[in-house]
C-alpha cells in the first residue's frame, strides 16, 4: 500500500466514523499482538467472563457522602471502590432500605468494626415515627427491644414493609395495642375472593395470610417477581391453590427449628457442604451457610423473591451480587456467599470469609453480617438443624 492510499483510507474513516468509535478501533488494533494470526477463541472469552469482578474506584472515598438524586447504594459503593455490603453495614441499612437525596452516608474505608451496642431509648417512648432508611431491626435495637416484639405490637409479619411516616409501637402492652387487622400469618376465611392492598402489604405476606403461594398470586393477577403492588389495588385470590402441608416442626424449647428436607432441598444442602469443603472452610461456616439458605429460600434455588432477590441466598442483581443468570447458578452463588479468595465476585461483594472476626461472632450475627436482613434473629433458629444436615449430607 502506498502512503497516499493509506492517507486516503484514514481520511475516509475520519469522515464517516465518530471519534469515540475511532478511539475504540485504535485501542483494539494496538492491544492485539503483532504475531496474532487468528481471532480470539470462544474459550478465551469464557475464561475472561469468569474472572473475578474488581471494584475500581473512580475517586477516593470521603468520610461521608450526601446522597444525590438518582443515587443508589450500589452505585455509590462502586464509585468509591467500596463493597455495597460494607456501606449498608456502616449506615445501619439493610438490602431493603431506601436512601433519599440529602441523606448523609458514612463511608468508612477501614476494617469493618463490630456494631456499637445500641443505647435503649427511655422506657416512656411508646411509638416511633418511621423515617427513610429505617428497618425493623434497627428500630428494635434503638429502643432496646426485639424484632418479634415490634412485629407483634404492630400486627406485622416478617414479610411486611415499613414506610416513612408510619407510626410503630415500640413499648407497652402489645396485645392491647395491636391493630385489629389479623397478622399476615393467620389464614383468612377460604371464601374470600379478593384482597384490597393496604400500606405495608407484600405479595408474600398476602399469600401467607390467605394460605396460598406467591406464585399463585402472580398467575391469578398477571403479575411477576418484579411487579409492584400499591394501596387500594384489588388482588384476585380465585384459583389460588391451598399450600402443601408444612413439614417444619414447631420450635423447640430453645427456639430451634427442624424439618425433613425434600430431594431438591437435600441436593442444595449437599452442594453447599461440598463447596465449603472444596474451598477449605470449617464446619461452622458451612452450618451458617446452610441455615442462611434455609431462612432465605427454604434451601431452594428460587427464580423469584422480594424485589429482585433470587436463588438459594436471595442475592440481588441490583445491589451487585451478579447477573440474574449468575445468581441462579447455585454453585456460583454459594461461592459468593462464602466469599474470600475464591469469590467469583472478587471484591465487589462481601461474603462470610470477608467479615472481620466472623469466627467469634454469634451464629446469627455472622449470617446477618453477610445478608444484612431486616429480620436477623431467624438464622440462629436453624443452627442445631444445620449441624444435623452437615452430618447427614457430608
Amino acid at each position: 500500500m502506498t502512503f497516499k492510499t493509506a492517507t486516503r483510507r484514514t481520511r475516509h474513516l475520519q469522515i464517516g466514523v465518530p471519534a469515540a468509535v475511532l478511539g475504540a478501533l485504535a485501542t483494539t488494533l494496538t492491544v492485539a499482538p503483532a504475531s496474532a494470526s487468528s481471532p480470539v477463541g470462544t474459550a478465551t472469552i469464557e475464561r475472561e467472563r469468569l474472572l473475578p469482578a474488581r471494584v475500581t474506584p473512580t475517586e477516593a472515598a470521603p468520610p461521608s457522602y450526601v446522597v444525590q438524586p438518582g443515587d443508589t447504594v450500589s452505585a455509590i459503593a462502586t464509585r468509591f471502590g467500596l463493597r455495597t455490603g460494607d456501606v449498608l453495614s456502616w449506615n445501619g441499612l439493610s438490602w431493603r432500605s431506601v436512601i433519599h437525596p440529602g441523606q448523609s452516608l458514612t463511608l468508612q474505608t477501614g476494617a469493618v468494626a463490630a456494631p456499637a451496642a445500641a443505647t435503649p431509648a427511655p422506657a416512656a417512648a411508646a411509638t416511633h415515627q418511621v423515617v427513610a432508611g429505617d428497618t425493623v431491626y434497627a428500630i428494635a435495637q434503638k429502643y432496646g427491644t426485639t424484632v418479634d416484639a415490634v412485629l407483634s405490637a404492630n400486627g406485622l409479619g416478617r414479610a411486611s414493609i415499613i414506610f416513612p411516616g408510619q407510626s410503630l409501637i415500640v413499648s407497652g402492652n402489645s396485645a392491647a395495642t395491636a391493630p385489629a387487622v389479623a397478622p399476615a400469618q393467620t389464614p383468612a376465611p377460604a371464601s374470600t375472593a379478593t384482597h384490597t392492598v393496604v400500606a405495608g402489604d407484600t405479595l408474600f405476606g398476602i399469600a401467607q395470610r390467605y394460605g396460598t403461594t406467591t406464585q399463585a398470586l402472580y398467575a391469578a393477577n398477571g403479575l411477576g417477581p418484579s411487579s409492584i403492588i400499591y394501596p387500594g389495588q384489588t388482588l384476585s385470590l380465585q384459583g389460588a391453590p391451598a399450600p402443601a402441608p408444612a413439614t417444619t416442626a414447631p420450635a423447640s424449647a430453645g427456639g430451634q427449628q427442624a424439618t425433613t428436607l425434600s430431594a431438591e432441598q437435600a441436593a442444595n444442602a449437599a452442594l453447599i457442604i461440598r463447596i465449603g469443603r472444596e474451598i477449605g472452610v470449617g464446619d461452622r461456616a458451612i452450618a451458617i451457610a446452610l441455615a442462611t439458605g434455609m431462612v432465605e429460600s427454604g434451601l431452594r434455588n428460587l427464580d423469584w423473591g422480594d424485589r429482585d432477590s433470587l436463588g438459594i441466598f436471595q442475592q440481588r442483581p441490583s445491589t451487585g451480587w451478579g447477573t440474574p443468570a449468575q445468581i441462579m447458578d447455585a454453585d456460583r452463588s454459594t461461592r459468593v456467599f462464602y466469599g474470600g479468595q475464591s469469590d467469583p465476585n472478587g471484591q465487589a461483594t462481601r461474603g462470610l470469609l470477608d467479615i472481620p472476626g466472623w469466627e467469634s461472632m454469634p451464629f446469627t450475627a455472622a449470617a446477618q453480617a453477610v445478608q444484612i436482613s431486616a429480620y436477623p434473629d431467624r438464622y440462629g433458629q436453624w443452627e442445631a438443624q444445620a449441624y444435623a444436615w452437615l452430618a447427614l449430607y457430608s
